[in-house]
Protein backbone atom coordinates (compact mmCIF):
# COMPACT_ATOMS: atom_id res chain seq x y z
CA UNK A 1 0.00 0.00 0.00
CA UNK A 2 1.57 3.37 -0.51
CA UNK A 3 1.40 6.01 2.29
CA UNK A 4 2.39 9.33 1.22
CA UNK A 5 3.78 11.54 4.19
CA UNK A 6 3.33 15.66 3.48
CA UNK A 7 6.25 17.58 5.17
CA UNK A 8 5.05 21.19 6.20
CA UNK A 9 7.14 24.13 5.57
CA UNK A 10 6.95 27.84 6.99
CA UNK A 11 3.52 28.66 7.15
CA UNK A 12 2.29 24.89 6.96
CA UNK A 13 2.79 23.67 10.31
CA UNK A 14 -0.71 21.86 10.21
CA UNK A 15 -2.71 20.96 7.61
CA UNK A 16 -6.50 21.91 8.30
CA UNK A 17 -8.04 19.60 5.53
CA UNK A 18 -6.78 16.60 7.63
CA UNK A 19 -9.03 14.62 9.29
CA UNK A 20 -6.65 13.73 12.37
CA UNK A 21 -7.21 9.61 13.87
CA UNK A 22 -3.46 9.77 16.17
CA UNK A 23 -0.58 10.88 16.98
CA UNK A 24 3.24 8.97 17.25
CA UNK A 25 6.57 9.83 18.70
CA UNK A 26 8.64 8.20 16.95
CA UNK A 27 12.22 7.63 18.14
CA UNK A 28 15.28 7.35 15.75
CA UNK A 29 19.17 6.28 15.83
CA UNK A 30 19.93 9.93 14.97
CA UNK A 31 17.69 11.69 17.69
CA UNK A 32 14.25 13.37 18.36
CA UNK A 33 12.23 14.05 14.87
CA UNK A 34 10.89 17.64 14.72
CA UNK A 35 7.32 16.59 16.26
CA UNK A 36 5.06 13.53 16.22
CA UNK A 37 3.92 11.88 13.40
CA UNK A 38 0.40 12.45 12.89
CA UNK A 39 -1.76 10.12 10.95
CA UNK A 40 -4.94 11.01 9.17
CA UNK A 41 -7.07 11.30 6.26
CA UNK A 42 -6.47 13.65 3.58
CA UNK A 43 -9.55 13.31 0.44
CA UNK A 44 -10.15 9.93 2.15
CA UNK A 45 -6.83 8.77 1.73
CA UNK A 46 -4.04 7.52 4.57
CA UNK A 47 -1.40 10.36 5.14
CA UNK A 48 1.24 11.15 7.56
CA UNK A 49 2.39 14.61 8.69
CA UNK A 50 5.59 16.26 10.03
CA UNK A 51 5.86 19.78 10.59
CA UNK A 52 9.56 20.71 9.26
CA UNK A 53 10.28 23.61 12.01
CA UNK A 54 8.39 21.91 14.72
CA UNK A 55 4.62 22.16 16.20
CA UNK A 56 4.88 26.07 16.94
CA UNK A 57 7.61 26.71 14.10
CA UNK A 58 10.56 26.87 16.45
CA UNK A 59 12.95 25.09 14.72
CA UNK A 60 14.84 27.19 12.46
CA UNK A 61 16.31 25.74 9.10
CA UNK A 62 19.93 25.06 9.87
CA UNK A 63 18.90 23.04 13.09
CA UNK A 64 16.46 20.85 11.59
CA UNK A 65 17.29 17.17 12.27
CA UNK A 66 16.70 16.55 8.53
CA UNK A 67 18.11 12.46 9.65
CA UNK A 68 15.73 12.15 11.53
CA UNK A 69 12.72 13.40 10.07
CA UNK A 70 13.30 11.25 6.52
CA UNK A 71 14.31 7.84 9.00
CA UNK A 72 11.41 8.51 10.86
CA UNK A 73 9.24 8.32 7.71
CA UNK A 74 10.56 5.60 6.69
CA UNK A 75 10.48 3.82 9.82
CA UNK A 76 6.36 4.58 9.54
CA UNK A 77 5.65 2.48 6.13
CA UNK A 78 6.34 6.11 4.05
CA UNK A 79 7.11 5.17 0.43
CA UNK A 80 6.32 9.06 -1.26
CA UNK A 81 7.21 11.98 0.15
CA UNK A 82 5.93 15.32 -0.51
CA UNK A 83 7.95 18.34 1.07
CA UNK A 84 6.41 21.99 1.23
CA UNK A 85 9.09 24.69 0.98
CA UNK A 86 8.78 28.60 1.22
CA UNK A 87 10.97 30.36 -1.41
CA UNK A 88 12.39 33.23 -2.93
CA UNK A 89 11.52 33.81 -6.71
CA UNK A 90 15.08 34.32 -8.55
CA UNK A 91 13.93 33.85 -12.33
CA UNK A 92 12.08 36.60 -14.13
CA UNK A 93 9.63 33.53 -14.57
CA UNK A 94 9.55 32.47 -11.10
CA UNK A 95 8.89 35.90 -9.00
CA UNK A 96 4.72 36.21 -8.89
CA UNK A 97 3.79 35.78 -5.02
CA UNK A 98 1.51 32.86 -3.96
CA UNK A 99 2.75 30.71 -7.21
CA UNK A 100 3.49 27.11 -7.28
CA UNK A 101 6.94 25.39 -8.66
CA UNK A 102 7.47 21.84 -8.71
CA UNK A 103 11.04 21.94 -9.07
CA UNK A 104 13.12 19.24 -10.91
CA UNK A 105 16.58 20.36 -9.74
CA UNK A 106 18.53 21.79 -6.40
CA UNK A 107 22.08 23.20 -6.05
CA UNK A 108 23.65 22.70 -2.31
CA UNK A 109 25.19 26.32 -0.93
CA UNK A 110 24.40 24.42 2.77
CA UNK A 111 27.15 23.30 4.97
CA UNK A 112 27.93 22.09 8.81
CA UNK A 113 24.28 19.88 7.87
CA UNK A 114 24.23 16.47 9.39
CA UNK A 115 23.71 15.26 5.09
CA UNK A 116 24.15 11.33 4.93
CA UNK A 117 23.50 8.19 6.41
CA UNK A 118 26.35 6.87 5.10
CA UNK A 119 29.18 8.29 7.55
CA UNK A 120 32.32 6.97 8.89
CA UNK A 121 30.47 4.42 10.92
CA UNK A 122 30.05 2.56 7.90
CA UNK A 123 32.05 -0.24 7.22
CA UNK A 124 33.00 1.01 3.13
CA UNK A 125 31.92 4.07 1.24
CA UNK A 126 28.37 4.08 -0.27
CA UNK A 127 27.33 6.29 -3.01
CA UNK A 128 24.01 7.42 -4.16
CA UNK A 129 23.10 8.48 -7.60
CA UNK A 130 21.81 11.86 -7.40
CA UNK A 131 21.64 13.27 -11.11
CA UNK A 132 17.85 13.76 -10.63
CA UNK A 133 17.22 14.75 -7.31
CA UNK A 134 13.23 14.49 -6.77
CA UNK A 135 11.18 11.41 -8.15
CA UNK A 136 9.57 12.53 -11.82
CA UNK A 137 7.08 9.66 -10.72
CA UNK A 138 5.82 12.39 -8.06
CA UNK A 139 6.57 15.24 -9.88
CA UNK A 140 4.10 14.31 -12.84
CA UNK A 141 1.66 13.44 -10.46
CA UNK A 142 1.67 17.39 -8.91
CA UNK A 143 1.69 18.90 -11.58
CA UNK A 144 -1.29 17.20 -13.03
CA UNK A 145 -2.62 17.75 -9.75
CA UNK A 146 -2.18 21.29 -10.50
CA UNK A 147 -3.52 21.47 -13.79
CA UNK A 148 -7.03 20.00 -12.68
CA UNK A 149 -7.10 22.49 -9.76
CA UNK A 150 -6.35 25.50 -12.03
CA UNK A 151 -3.73 26.52 -10.24
CA UNK A 152 -0.80 28.25 -11.40
CA UNK A 153 2.42 25.88 -11.39
CA UNK A 154 5.16 25.76 -13.34
CA UNK A 155 6.56 22.20 -13.50
CA UNK A 156 10.64 22.40 -13.51
CA UNK A 157 12.86 25.14 -11.63
CA UNK A 158 16.24 24.62 -9.96
CA UNK A 159 15.99 24.96 -6.35
CA UNK A 160 19.06 26.90 -4.11
CA UNK A 161 18.96 25.44 -1.50
CA UNK A 162 21.12 27.83 1.57
CA UNK A 163 22.25 27.80 4.79
CA UNK A 164 19.89 30.63 6.32
CA UNK A 165 18.36 32.05 8.96
CA UNK A 166 19.22 35.13 7.45
CA UNK A 167 18.29 35.87 3.96
CA UNK A 168 20.74 36.06 1.44
CA UNK A 169 22.73 39.20 0.19
CA UNK A 170 22.04 40.39 -3.55
CA UNK A 171 25.32 39.36 -4.88
CA UNK A 172 24.76 36.12 -3.60
CA UNK A 173 21.43 36.11 -5.37
CA UNK A 174 23.34 37.02 -8.49
CA UNK A 175 25.67 34.61 -8.12
CA UNK A 176 23.37 31.74 -7.94
CA UNK A 177 21.34 33.15 -10.72
CA UNK A 178 24.54 32.70 -12.84
CA UNK A 179 24.72 29.35 -11.93
CA UNK A 180 21.21 28.63 -13.05
CA UNK A 181 19.08 28.94 -9.44
CA UNK A 182 15.51 29.68 -10.33
CA UNK A 183 14.48 29.80 -6.54
CA UNK A 184 15.93 30.05 -3.29
CA UNK A 185 15.14 28.22 -0.36
CA UNK A 186 16.53 27.04 3.02
CA UNK A 187 15.31 23.60 3.53
CA UNK A 188 15.62 21.76 0.11
CA UNK A 189 18.87 20.35 1.29
CA UNK A 190 19.87 17.73 2.61
CA UNK A 191 16.11 17.00 3.33
CA UNK A 192 16.33 15.63 -0.29
CA UNK A 193 19.32 13.64 -0.69
CA UNK A 194 18.64 12.09 2.37
CA UNK A 195 15.38 10.96 1.10
CA UNK A 196 17.17 9.58 -1.83
CA UNK A 197 19.85 7.58 0.21
CA UNK A 198 16.35 5.71 1.75
CA UNK A 199 14.82 5.13 -1.15
CA UNK A 200 12.25 7.45 -0.65
CA UNK A 201 9.95 8.86 -4.12
CA UNK A 202 10.08 13.08 -2.84
CA UNK A 203 9.24 15.70 -4.80
CA UNK A 204 8.76 19.09 -3.28
CA UNK A 205 5.81 22.08 -3.91
CA UNK A 206 7.63 25.24 -4.01
CA UNK A 207 5.59 27.99 -2.81
CA UNK A 208 6.88 31.77 -4.01
CA UNK A 209 6.69 34.37 -0.67
CA UNK A 210 8.92 37.29 -1.81
CA UNK A 211 11.07 38.05 -4.88
CA UNK A 212 14.87 37.20 -3.89
CA UNK A 213 17.20 39.94 -2.63
CA UNK A 214 18.30 42.62 -5.24
CA UNK A 215 14.75 41.09 -7.50
CA UNK A 216 12.73 43.99 -5.89
CA UNK A 217 13.30 48.02 -5.36
CA UNK A 218 11.85 47.13 -2.02
CA UNK A 219 13.81 45.28 1.05
CA UNK A 220 12.37 41.93 1.63
CA UNK A 221 9.29 42.11 4.26
CA UNK A 222 8.71 39.55 6.65
CA UNK A 223 4.82 41.33 6.50
CA UNK A 224 4.66 40.53 2.77
CA UNK A 225 6.04 37.13 3.16
CA UNK A 226 3.52 36.15 5.54
CA UNK A 227 0.76 37.55 3.67
CA UNK A 228 1.81 35.81 0.46
CA UNK A 229 2.58 32.78 2.84
CA UNK A 230 -1.29 32.56 3.79
CA UNK A 231 -2.46 32.74 -0.22
CA UNK A 232 0.41 30.04 -1.09
CA UNK A 233 -0.74 27.87 1.30
CA UNK A 234 -4.40 27.81 0.66
CA UNK A 235 -2.84 26.82 -3.00
CA UNK A 236 -0.84 23.78 -1.64
CA UNK A 237 -3.70 22.57 0.61
CA UNK A 238 -6.02 22.37 -2.91
CA UNK A 239 -2.63 20.69 -4.54
CA UNK A 240 -2.90 18.69 -2.12
CA UNK A 241 -6.43 17.43 -1.74
CA UNK A 242 -6.42 16.74 -5.84
CA UNK A 243 -2.77 14.94 -5.33
CA UNK A 244 -2.79 12.52 -3.00
CA UNK A 245 -5.75 10.59 -4.34
CA UNK A 246 -3.97 10.19 -7.51
CA UNK A 247 -0.76 9.06 -5.93
CA UNK A 248 -2.89 5.90 -4.00
CA UNK A 249 -4.20 5.46 -7.66
CA UNK A 250 -1.15 5.32 -9.42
Amino acid sequence: MTIVAIIGGSGLTNLKNLRITRREVIRTPFGEPSAPMVYGQLSGREAVFLPRHGPGHTIPPHEVNYRANIWALKETGVTKVIAVNAVGGISPDFLVPGSLVIPDQIIDYTYGRAHTFFGSEHKQVTHVDFTYPYCEELRKILIDAAKRAKLHARGHGTYGATQGPRFETAAEILRMERNGADIVGMTGMPEAGLARELELCYASISVVVNPAAGKSKETISLKEIEKNLETGMANVRTLLEQTIPLIVRA
